[in-house]
């Protein structure tokens, strides 16, 4: 079975929603036959590599309350976290551009260490105050789960996995995915949210039990294990 999970490191929830799917895939009885894969969203495409003034501030114009309330927002996220056992550092948040932190993601896809450095870049991001859109600190981050420093900064200077992101972006507007955190399951099952387990083991669950078997409609001469 295969879970895509579409999600940006700029995104709180995102951040909770891994912690909770991680809670509800170690519950589930088939975790062991469980793919999965995460997949490039920008809340922010057009967002600078670093934006200037408080983070408040910038949350209260984005929608349209007062800066204290933009700031008890952000302090009843940081409790929300702390109950998934996340450490939400607002005070230190360096916002910025997520574009070449998504391309890192897929480079480490190649070496299988994709989760790992997903997990890395929302630490740095949200707990550490680390800026995400500098090609030092990324391959600092990269080198720390595993790749090669000279392999990703390669990579980082030349643009490569530029279109691997957009393909999950242009696949999820297709998908008429709009926010983050969104789980899809087989391309056939989808839940918008960082639900708490329960809900995800369930939708775990729903998935294992609708999974369309192969339709066989010819059979012909084959080779096999056992010889042809």
């Amino acid at each position: 079975m295969h879970v895509e999970i579409w999600s940006d490191i700029a995104c709180p929830w995102c951040y909770v929603g891994k912690r909770r799917f991680e809670a509800a895939l170690a519950r589930f009885e088939h975790r062991d036959a469980v793919t999965v894969t995460w997949r490039s969203f920008e809340l922010d495409p057009e967002a600078p590599r670093e934006r200037t003034g408080g983070r408040a501030a910038h949350l209260a114009a984005k929608y349209g309350v007062s800066v204290e309330r933009a700031r008890e927002m952000e302090d009843t996220m940081t409790a929300t976290a702390a109950g998934d056992g996340l450490d939400f550092r607002f005070d230190r948040a360096r916002s910025g551009n997520t574009f070449d932190a998504h391309r890192l993601v897929h480079l480490a896809a190649e070496h299988g260490r994709q989760d790992a450095m997903k997990e890395r870049l929302l630490r740095a991001y949200l707990t550490e105050g680390e800026l995400v859109s500098d090609h030092a600190t990324l391959v600092r981050l990269a080198v720390e789960v595993g790749l090669d420093a000279d392999e990703v900064h390669a990579a980082l200077e030349s643009g490569a996995h530029a279109d691997a992101v957009r393909d999950d972006e242009r696949t999820a507007h297709a998908l008429g995915i709009t926010a983050v955190p969104f789980f899809v399951i087989d391309r056939a099952l989808g839940a918008s949210g960082a639900h708490p387990p329960d809900a995800l083991l369930r939708m775990l669950e729903t998935g294992w039990e609708q999974r369309t078997p192969l339709q066989v409609v010819a059979e012909g001469a084959t080779c096999g294990p056992d010889g042809c």
